[in-house]
């Protein structure tokens, strides 16, 4: 498994579990932990035997967005991985989810602060999980900035567009209840508990069919836009094939002989 000084990577199970590991600055993105998570995402969507991704962060805090002193030119941790983003400049991008799509779905655990990068990289998981005193938002009109990380097109197409527009223009924090009520994210459990209730979620995923939860996904996401003619012809697309599969089969038997089935992802 990869990882960096800012990015732990952890099995559990079925479930890889990418860790933002920088507590004392509250998890800020630097070098060493987009590089990492971009990697995390990669490890994951090439090993058949992931099924779900966790993604957490440490020290009671999921992520309070970019390293503004380095964006106020004092530096940024990490040079050494400089390379990598000359390599591929769209890299942090890909590593917060603008550009990028894992096929495994994501489940985010939080708490403590989701802020600004926090808060948009949210947008790109697929199932939100959040303990009780976290706070989301994006602050950075207040500080003259812009939300490019995605969230003035998502945001409005994931919670009402009043609710988008009142978090994207008046950078004001918003408690766990407040992110549940408006659709933010799906749970609110007792603080400290949010990974664990996130990997409950995950493991009931795993034990689902593979090739089916990718297809549902990949469905969902692409036909978002579509017409509802156009999405339900997409779906017979991605979705007819899966009937075709071992895995159906064993999905039918399995039920049939009352016991859990066996998945080969064939």
């Amino acid at each position: 498994m990869g990882g960096t000084e800012h990015l732990t990577v952890q099995r559990e199970g079925a479930t890889l579990v990418l860790t933002l590991n920088r507590p004392d600055a509250r998890n800020a993105l630097s070098l060493p932990m987009l590089v990492g998570l971009y990697d995390g995402w990669l490890e994951a969507d090439a090993d058949d035997s992931v099924r779900s991704i966790v993604f957490t962060g440490a020290g009671g805090s999921f992520c309070s967005g970019m390293d503004l002193k380095a964006l106020a030119g004092n530096g940024m941790t990490g040079e050494e991985y400089r390379d990598r983003l000359k390599a591929d400049p769209d890299l942090h991008w890909k590593a917060m989810l603008r550009h990028h799509r894992p096929r495994k779905p994501v489940i985010a655990a939080v708490e403590g602060y989701c802020v600004a990068g926090g808060t948009e990289m949210l947008q790109g998981t697929d199932i939100r999980v959040a303990g009780e005193s976290a706070t989301f938002g994006l602050f950075e009109v207040k500080r003259g900035l812009f939300p490019i990380g995605g969230s003035t097109v998502r945001l409005p197409r994931q919670i009402p567009r009043t609710h988008a527009l009142e978090m994207l223009l008046t950078g004001r924090p918003y408690s766990a209840r407040e992110a549940a009520a408006i659709g933010l994210i799906g749970h609110v459990v007792p603080d400290g508990t949010a990974l664990a209730k996130a990997l409950e979620i995950a493991e009931r995923i795993n034990s689902c069919g593979p090739l089916a939860v990718e297809a549902v996904k990949a469905s969902v996401y692409e036909t978002a836009e579509m017409t509802e003619s156009d999405g339900l012809a997409a779906e017979l697309t991605r979705g007819r094939p899966v009937f075709d599969t071992a895995d159906a089969k064993e999905g039918a038997r399995a039920f049939a002989e009352k016991r859990p089935p066996v998945y080969k992802r064939a």
